[in-house]
């Protein structure tokens, strides 16, 4: 907004940008964002400075660039093409990648800002491009067609004002559900109509909350006066939403672009930094030290060393009078530079783009695996963010969803139980139903006379006690042929929770059919084949909500009857009943709901004429509302719904995936907690949890539920388990395994959200302000956590809730309520998948997620980082024992050529493959034995001690390169023509020369340590490390075998060969490696034979 005055916490739209009639009210026409999203994160303009500025908020970046302005300002020993050429290569790299990212962006953002959209300008219909829509316009949307904006519902093609919607890109969700337009403008069906609208609406600012929002609607007609009616959250049809089963709807822009509730929803993906890159940026800041410390004690030294005039003013070498008269700190200062310049290779700046290329390369491996690849949905696993890839193999929790992810979301109708006499739909043989044997027990086996009444004032209820719409197929001419054989056949049911269409589907194979919903009158199909048209006319829908837990319908039979019909949870239905067979309903409930299905009770009330109006009133003030209009429906509803009379109750069943069960186990064994968070029954979600193994039969189940609270206190609750979990768990440290001793008592929790809610309050008083500490505690210490009754709220603060305890430990949330880490693209929609870092078809896919691929690319990039620290030890250490014997005069041992392509190209191919293709342990036994994730949990393999361990073994190696290569330099002779050769080697003697003997032992000893680490060789890896030691010959003898005309010297001319011609040389150099590469393997064999990891025991 420019500037505070124009900010009101409301807006006024005006209807197809029309003026309202005057001296009603002042016509404010005000400005709004046009309907243009944005995802990407540059522009073609400020790409450049906001990469750089980015990129060089790392350390190691950063760091190189000042190295490199310190070349170029002071005279240093090494030029500054060294260090200059590897960050220009890097920063270019990782432009590239980020560039190529943003550029798929900027394509999606185009293609969905120039998408056509159709508005109503002058009474015509008008094509436009999205983003040129603006606040106020009159939309129209035809089926099937996505909306651009968010937008006021005014008229439909069908007569009584509904459409329908499905959001499955919104919250995940795949049914439909419906909404309703405003009454008074539903009557305008051609855009000429509605173009002569005049209304507008006050409603408030946008803001992201998907499912609340609050307005109202002025309509001028022809008096002066308005007619106000309120709009609520079923009158705002919601950008990102698709139209469904309605021919085309008029509707009007309220909130378009960034100000949509989608945009406003789509949190940008912050920067999940992996535990890897902490490690490696704690390294980088010990080796900077050890820099820092190497730079200062050889400037000290070089002082002391130059005290003695003779050697700081040696006869060859006179200072200049200015040179003399240059301040002694100054001098001290640029020594010290220097001293860093040279030793600056220690610090590794291709390692981050290795570890970049790494990761992006890495996560294909994902999208490649055939065993991820679903036949049914036909789509394989998704990567969306590849910075995480190690922190597979590191997780400690999984948190999952039940519906939809443990399970399928297809439910099945299985029984239903009237008065006591249970149906079971599958024993029907010619139109008689069959009572299942189950019913043998009960009292009166056959129904009465009355009861045959009872059973079909059920059936009744269940065909008219919900929200399903018939998608009817048309018949070839149009005209749909005989409602008869359309009512049979192909008519579809869609609804928005999946249990009332089973229940639908269940009631049409116990003979009553449920045909469409005409005129407000219901039509069912009965028993005799009849259809009953104008029996039941549908009056008020009290639609389901989540903290109700029920809905009801109030319909008016042919003979004049009110009946009010009402399905739900049983724990919402029972306390309301007044008469009915309660007792023998509730044991099947009971017996049903132990078994893992999903409960509903049916129950009905007659409503007398007075009473209807009555309810009739109660509603309409609710529904008209401003303030609190949720909050008064919800108490008309409770007044309206009571003193039932029970009819039944009906079971439904929701299949687990396949091989579920085996996912959970596996996790288990691989030492992850896994939480099961789901909006379920206690018993019936307890049920699945016993089928899906996450709980076993030895378990201890501990009850953290509202049952145990209303008993005793909370706080009582809560010291009794942590006296329980940690009673056994004294005598046990937290690190056993508690998978591996079966002995050991397993436990597991049960809470549902209401107690969360109150453990999750902050108290008061402080005295009892520690209820999280001790319920993340005994959550610690449960092997399995089951959440329900939980609200999709609840399910993300449970999650911040562990992420925030004091370990920090790695989680991992799969299905829709989570957007942390991983979705499945199911049922449930694929919104889940979209804003997940990772997305996978099935929920067993998720076993050879984290225990083979987690795995592997945590086993790859640990030694990556090792190895690259361990080979610039190798590297950069001779430099500085070298300066020992050179006076401190800041002489470069390796000549600028070997220095800059030290990490580039002589040794980074090598490690690049290793970290892609590496496998430590066949696949299927990683499959087969979860234990050994084990191995690699809390990071283990970057512990401090690996660490010191790889530099110390660097250092030695170093020393032995120096050292070995001093010792065959030891004593010269003068040959005949003049020049120096040392007496047993026959080399030439000079700094050149001995400083390619190091460096050609460095390369290849380097080199084959790597090889000595691979496991897993292909064709690949010899290439690349045979081609990498080849590669560095061939280019050393033309860097040497020619005079290079643009290079200002030529001191590396013939060295190599001149190196290579001698036979003790070469002799010299493969002693070299051996000696080197020794204490390695040495380590490695007895490090195995003592004390072998399980992967090695394996191995």
């Amino acid at each position: 907004c420019a500037g505070e005055e124009n900010w009101v916490d409301n807006r006024t739209v005006y209807i197809g940008h029309k003026e309202p009639p005057p001296g009603a009210e002042a016509y404010i026409p005000q400005r709004y964002p046009d309907n243009r999203i944005v995802s990407s994160k540059y522009t073609f303009w400020n790409f450049v400075p906001k990469n750089l500025f980015e990129q060089f908020r790392r350390i190691a970046n950063f760091y190189f660039l000042i190295i490199f302005l310190v070349q170029l300002i002071i005279d240093t020993p090494t030029s500054p093409i060294t260090s200059g050429l590897p960050l220009f290569f890097v920063i270019t790299v990782t432009a590239i990648k980020q560039g190529y990212e943003d550029w798929l962006r900027h394509k999606a953002d185009n293609a969905i800002n120039q998408c056509p959209v159709h508005i109503v300008q002058h009474g015509k219909v008008v094509r436009k491009q999205s983003r040129k829509l603006r606040v106020g316009d009159i939309v129209l949307v035809k089926e099937d067609e996505t909306f651009p904006c968010d937008l006021i519902f005014l008229t439909s093609s069908r007569d009584d004002g509904t459409c329908f919607v499905t959001t499955a890109s919104l919250d995940g969700e795949s049914s439909h559900k419906t909404y309703y337009a405003v009454q008074d403008t539903k009557a305008f069906n051609t855009e000429k109509e509605v173009d002569t609208l005049r209304a507008t609406i006050e409603c408030e600012q946008p803001q992201p909350d998907l499912y609340k929002f609050v307005g109202r609607i002025n309509i001028y007609q022809h008096r002066d006066e308005p007619i106000a009616r309120p709009l609520g959250s079923e009158n705002l049809l919601l950008r990102g939403a698709t139209l469904k089963n309605t021919e085309y709807i008029y509707a009007v822009a309220i909130y378009t672009g960034m100000e949509t509730k989608m945009a406003l929803n789509y949190q940008s993906k912050s920067q999940k930094r992996s535990a890897v890159e902490k490690s490696m940026n704690a390294f980088l800041i010990v080796y900077l030290c050890i820099l820092i410390s190497k730079a200062l004690i050889n400037t000290v030294l070089k002082y002391v060393w130059q005290s003695d005039p003779n050697r700081d003013e040696p006869w060859y070498n006179e200072k200049t009078e200015s040179e003399r008269q240059r301040n002694l700190f100054l001098r001290a200062f640029t020594d010290f530079l220097a001293f860093m310049v040279l030793f600056n290779y220690i610090i590794p700046v291709s390692m981050y783009v290795t570890v970049e290329m790494q990761k992006f390369l890495g996560s294909y491996f994902i999208t490649w695996d055939d065993e991820m690849f679903d036949e049914e949905l036909g789509e394989g696993a998704l990567v969306n963010t590849s910075d995480l890839n190690e922190e597979l193999g590191q997780v400690e929790y999984v948190f999952t969803d039940k519906t939809g992810t443990l399970t399928e979301n297809n439910m099945e109708f299985i029984e239903c139980c009237v008065d006591g006499h249970v149906y079971i739909p599958h024993a029907i043989c010619n139109g008689q139903i069959l009572q299942g044997s189950s019913s043998i027990d009960m009292i009166d086996s056959s129904p009465g006379s009355g009861g045959k009444d009872r059973e079909e004032l059920f059936f009744r209820a269940l065909c008219l006690c919900h929200t399903v719409q018939v998608k009817e197929e048309e018949s070839v001419d149009g005209n749909k042929k005989g409602l008869q054989q359309c009512g049979k056949s192909s008519s579809v049911y869609i609804s928005s929770s999946p249990d009332e269409v089973a229940l639908v589907e269940g009631m049409k194979r116990l003979g009553f059919t449920y045909l469409r919903l005409k005129d407000s009158y219901m039509e069912i199909l009965n028993r005799e084949d009849e259809i009953e048209r104008q029996v039941f006319e549908l009056l008020e829908v009290l639609n389901f909500d989540s903290v109700r837990r029920r809905m009801s319908v109030i319909v008016r039979s042919s003979k004049g009857e009110h009946y009010l019909f009402c399905k739900g949870a049983d724990s919402s239905i029972f306390p309301r009943v007044l008469s009915g067979k309660v007792d023998q309903v509730r044991a099947r409930v009971e017996h049903n709901a132990v078994e893992g299905l999903r409960t509903l009770c049916v129950a009905y009330k007659v409503l007398s004429l007075e009473e209807y109006e009555e309810v009739c009133r109660m509603l309409n003030s609710a529904k008209l509302a401003l303030q609190d209009r949720d909050k008064k429906l919800a108490e008309a509803y409770d007044a309206i719904e009571k003193d039932f009379v029970l009819l039944g109750a009906t079971a439904v069943e929701d299949r687990l995936q396949d091989k579920a069960a085996d996912t959970i186990e596996s996790l288990h064994k691989a030492g992850m907690k896994v939480w099961v968070l789901t909006g379920d029954k206690m018993e019936t979600a307890a049920a699945t949890c016993y089928a899906s193994k996450l709980f076993r039969r030895s378990t201890q189940i501990l009850e953290l539920t509202t049952k145990r609270t209303e008993e005793q206190s909370l706080h009582d609750v809560l010291f009794d388990l942590s006296k329980t979990v940690l009673r056994n768990h004294g005598s046990l440290t937290r690190d056993t395994f508690s998978g591996l001793s079966q002995d050991f008592q397993d436990y597991g929790l049960i809470i549902d959200g209401a107690t969360l809610s109150s453990v999750m309050k902050p108290a008061e008083d402080s005295s009892s302000g520690n209820y999280k500490e001790i319920f993340l505690e005994i959550c610690r210490n449960c092997s399995a956590v089951l959440c329900c009754r939980m609200a999709p709220l609840q399910k993300a603060q449970i999650v911040k809730l562990i992420k925030a305890s004091k370990e920090h430990p790695i989680t991992l949330a799969i299905g829709d309520a989570c957007h942390l880490f991983s979705g499945i693209m199911g049922k449930e929609g694929r919104q889940a998948a979209r804003n997940s870092d990772y997305a996978i078809p099935k929920f067993k896919h998720l076993k050879k997620m984290l225990l083979v691929h987690g795995h592997y690319y945590y086993i790859r990039i640990a030694e990556l980082v090792q190895y690259f620290f361990y080979k610039n030890v190798c590297f950069i250490f001779p430099q500085f024992l070298y300066q020992f014997f050179c006076g401190f005069s800041q002489q470069p041992l390796y000549d600028t050529a070997y220095l800059t392509l030290y990490n580039i190209s002589f040794t980074s191919l090598p490690i690049l493959l290793y970290s892609l293709i590496e496998q430590h342990v066949n696949m299927d036994i990683l499959k087969r034995d979860p234990s050994l994730y084990r191995d690699i949990a809390k990071n283990s393999l970057l512990r401090w001690r690996i660490f010191i361990y790889w530099t110390f073994l660097g250092v030695f190696d170093a020393m032995v390169f120096f050292f070995g290569a001093y010792f065959l330099f030891d004593n010269t002779t003068l040959t005949s023509n003049g020049q120096l050769m040392t007496a047993n080697t026959h080399m030439m003697f000079g700094n050149w020369t001995f400083g390619t003997l190091v460096f050609t032992v460095l390369v290849f000893t380097v080199t084959l340590k790597l090889a000595l680490d691979t496991h897993y060789w292909t064709w690949i890896n010899h290439f690349v490390i045979w081609g990498s030691l080849l590669f560095y010959v061939i280019f050393s003898l033309l860097w040497g075998g020619i005079i290079w005309p643009f290079l200002n010297y030529q001191r590396m001319y013939y060295v190599f060969m001149q190196m290579l011609s001698s036979g003790p040389a070469w002799l010299g150099i493969i002693l070299l490696i051996t000696v080197s590469l020794l204490p390695d393997v040495l380590k490695k064999v007895i490090c195995r034979q003592l004390w072998p990891t399980t992967t090695e025991q394996i191995q």
